[in-house]
């Protein structure tokens, strides 16, 4: 249960961002906002989520972003699956299929963007370690409803931490590499659908989109 005099607290500190910051001089949460003695989004994460905070591994406490360390954490076997798709015009996929892009082999540029991004994840999404991945696969099929294409990634190490978010990214950025090399043809192309299928390894072990009715 959230005690009153912080749940009155965090609903002062929402008027006043809602208020763009400013309050009234006699305002106590506007005036600690900007004196900085508050930090109105952990503030009211931490009023919000209550318990839930110290089950999100990259919050401490007090509901602060931090970098998960895992450096007691013992060396598995670990991988990852993700998915998405990408839906376009019949005109567009025939294109791809049929090598007519003036850009050249579509499937084969998105293929190695996804296999890269995978490498630079921790570049990208701010709290990922730097992993030293094993296998990076990327598979790109035409869709049976000639209109869309199926993006398939697993990635693979041994190491402390999974390589979920590798999985996603990786077939995350070869969704939009394709977007971006046909979207002179097909602006509205959209990316549907990416989601995590599998992982394996690691202290939670196994998990799969089919098993949770994902």
């Amino acid at each position: 249960m959230i005690p009153t005099q912080r749940a009155r607290l965090a609903l002062r500190v929402l008027r006043v961002l809602v208020s763009g910051g400013q309050g009234t001089d006699t305002d106590p949460a506007a005036s600690s906002i900007r004196s900085g003695m508050i930090d109105p989004l952990r503030l009211l994460l931490s009023t919000i989520l209550g318990d839930t905070v110290s089950k999100l591994t990259h919050l401490d406490d007090t509901g602060a972003a931090r970098m998960v360390d895992v450096t007691s954490k013992a060396v598995t076997e670990r991988e990852a699956r993700a998915e998405a798709l990408i839906r376009m015009a019949p005109d567009t996929l025939a294109m791809i299929v049929e090598g007519q892009h003036p850009k050249g082999d579509v499937l084969a540029v998105a293929r190695v963007a996804g296999i890269m991004a995978a490498k630079k994840t921790h570049e990208l999404i701010p709290l990922c370690h730097a992993l030293n991945l094993t296998s990076v696969k990327v598979e790109l099929t035409p869709g049976r409803d000639g209109a869309s294409i199926h993006i398939a990634t697993r990635c693979k190490l041994s190491g402390q931490t999974g390589v979920e978010m590798e999985a996603l990214t990786a077939a995350s950025v070869a969704a939009l590499t394709l977007y971006d090399m046909c979207k002179a043809v097909d602006r509205g192309m959209v990316v549907d659908n990416v989601r995590l299928l599998e992982k394996k390894g690691g202290r939670s072990g196994h998990w799969s989109a089919s098993d949770s009715g994902s």
